[in-house]
């Protein structure tokens, strides 16, 4: 999946990329320069899109300081569904998810909590021969994530829990809003299921 699907289902880039920074920054709210410098779009199609999401009751307007901000509305219908749509897309493709991917000895990379708009107990649950120190590294990357809980398993013990039905692996494992994002080890799981 790629955010050409975002693209094909939502007709115009500037929409998805107004969509993303609402739906992946909900508590934030912006100004119409301030967007155009974000997302590098020109200010007339800003103010249509805008004005499109506020019609429909996606984004709300209010003035402040003689500007006018802009943020979602939470309380809009399809809210929770949209943002996992966006959510799922843009965290799959992110350069931490990416990087995560590539280091030697990654066998499971599976996405939750903050990652992906869910309350879990960890943000990421990475299998495999990994030090933390790597992780730690990684997610220092990115000013964002420095609050990311996550767990680190060895293939054995991550295959030995899941047998026994642990209630922390299951859970996070069999949430269909959790997105795993890399996966060697798929028939070692559904084995260790079967036991």
């Amino acid at each position: 999946m790629s955010s050409v699907i975002l693209k094909s289902l939502f007709s115009s880039q500037t929409r998805v990329k107004l969509l993303s920074t609402f739906l992946l920054h909900q508590d934030e709210e912006y100004f119409i320069r301030e967007l155009t410098r974000l997302l590098h779009e020109q200010i007339n199609s800003i103010r249509r899109e805008l004005e499109n999401l506020r019609r429909i009751g996606l984004v709300k307007a209010r003035h402040k300081n003689r500007k006018k901000y802009y943020r979602v509305d939470q309380e809009f219908s399809l809210y929770p569904e949209l943002r996992n749509i966006f959510a799922k897309e843009v965290q799959a493709e992110s350069p931490i998810v990416a990087s995560l991917k590539k280091l030697p000895g990654v066998d499971l990379v599976l996405l939750a909590g903050n990652f992906v708009g869910t309350e879990s107990k960890v943000d990421l649950l990475v299998v495999g021969d990994i030090k933390k120190e790597m992780i730690e590294a990684l997610l220092l990357q990115d000013p964002n994530l420095k609050n990311v809980k996550y767990s680190i398993f060895s293939q054995a013990d991550f295959l030995y829990r899941l047998s026994l039905r642990d209630r922390f692996i299951t859970e996070i494992l069999n949430d269909p809003r959790h997105l795993l994002v890399h996966n060697l080890i798929q028939k070692q799981i559904e084995e260790a299921k079967e036991k």
